[in-house]
């Protein structure tokens, strides 16, 4: 499953390394902090360790901290030549479902590690060369809280202006108005015809009818993208980019 996530980000079949030579550099003096395990055996060796341990039922230690330990050991087999960095990340996502302490994978955990990202390289060489597990572990577990207080803040944001949006339309084009035609504009920044159409709001005909009201009141703005017309929802759109 990881190889198919990283084929589909990098959007090749190169697969697991097979070559050696790949060395991880500090960025700014080019100095090789850290050589990954080489060779398709090892690696596969390796990974089937880490799937083994991923999935192994251990109530002796929380699922947070597994995750961490997981993490650290994907990072440090680096099984591809590009894209673990994000790979990595995705598998957190999914574990945290997989225990059952998500039911979507929306906690971007990679907002928090860009955002610290000197504290995360250093923390994932502390912990190669001199056995850092609590440094790392409390890194990780940080990054677990502050991404849950920020997302959390983030959905209470959207409610608010789902709620706002369907009063304004409630009020001034009661006649089309409906609690699913509100909630799709809410679905992602922007709407075209075809969504309205697919969640059986209204035909066609209508729907463009209904998103150029929509635009006269002020909650959406059209853009021409191609041949194509998008909607953009203003305040969504507007809050998501702050």
């Amino acid at each position: 499953m990881l190889s198919q996530i990283q084929e589909v980000l990098i959007k090749n079949q190169a697969g697991i390394r097979s070559q050696p030579g790949t060395a991880l550099k500090n960025a700014r003096t080019g100095e090789t902090i850290y050589t990954p395990p080489f060779g398709m055996g090892v690696i596969e060796d390796k990974l089937k360790n880490l799937e083994e341990y991923i999935n192994i039922d251990d109530d002796m230690v929380d699922p947070l901290i597994k995750m961490a330990i997981a993490h650290y050991q994907f990072e440090s087999i680096h099984p591809y030549y590009d894209g673990n960095g994000r790979t990595g990340r995705i598998l957190n996502v999914l574990y945290l479902i997989q225990q059952g302490l998500l039911d979507l994978p929306i906690l971007y955990l990679s907002s928090y590690l860009i955002k610290h990202k000197a504290d995360y390289y250093s923390g994932l060489s502390a912990l190669r060369d001199n056995k850092k597990w609590e440094e790392w572990i409390l890194y990780m577990l940080d990054a677990v809280e502050d991404t849950s207080k920020d997302t959390i803040k983030t959905i209470r944001g959207i409610r608010h202006l789902l709620d706002e949006t369907a009063e304004k339309v409630k009020t001034e084009l009661p006649k089309i108005y409906s609690k699913e035609l509100v909630e799709v504009l809410f679905y992602q920044p922007y709407c075209k015809i075809a969504h309205l159409v697919e969640n059986k709001i209204v035909t066609r005909f209508a729907a463009s009818k209904y998103l150029k009201l929509l635009e006269e009141i002020g909650v959406l703005r059209g853009e021409k993208m191609g041949r194509e017309k998008l909607f953009i929802n203003i305040r969504l759109y507007e809050f998501l980019i702050k």
